[in-house]
């Protein structure tokens, strides 16, 4: 009976320190990764704005062969909506819609349906730094209810990762 007490006691120190963290920590974060890509602004940004093209960079597209993409609308434009459906539970589905477009910057809605679901934000900022090389900023936004803000570390660290890769991707295929 004593052990069940002390097995009690830890748990409760368990679940009261995480809510604690989840208290003091922001429910919001950006997650930005960047990279320099040798070929003139508008190159970069023509290719960046497309959707579609994330088939070509994109860790999340690659991660499932039989990935279904349906798109709506004007790819590029203001609007567009690419949806994805997958089996695979690391890739699962939902939908991007464009929601800025301005030469710079690419804004999009992401919701997410499956394995869970979520609404979140992300840009593409492609900035002209002279000599025919663009910067390319990838930036999400993201945002945990309490008390799963106290775990959003996980999920920065995958972003990040997955952002990461992404830079390499496109600077690749662009610089080729």
């Amino acid at each position: 009976m004593k052990i069940l007490k002390v097995i009690t006691v830890i748990v409760g120190v368990f679940v009261a320190l995480f809510l604690l963290v989840a208290a003091i920590m922001p429910s919001t974060y950006t997650v930005s990764v960047s990279t320099v890509i040798n070929k003139p602004q508008k190159e970069v940004y023509d290719f960046v704005k497309s959707l579609k093209n994330q088939e070509y960079y994109s860790v999340w597209v690659m991660k499932d062969s039989n990935l279904v993409m349906t798109y709506t609308g004007v790819d590029g434009t203001l609007g567009f909506v690419a949806h994805w459906s997958s089996s695979n539970d690391q890739v699962g589905e939902g939908e991007q819609k464009i929601t800025k477009v301005d030469g710079e910057r690419v804004e999009v809605d992401i919701r997410f349906e499956r394995p869970f679901e979520g609404e979140q934000k992300a840009a593409t900022i492609v900035k002209d730094i002279g000599e025919n090389k663009t910067k390319v900023i990838s930036e999400f936004y993201g945002h945990d209810s309490y008390p799963w803000n106290a775990l959003s570390f996980v999920g920065k660290s995958i972003i990040k990762d997955a952002q990461t890769q992404n830079m390499v991707n496109l600077k690749v295929i662009l610089e080729r």
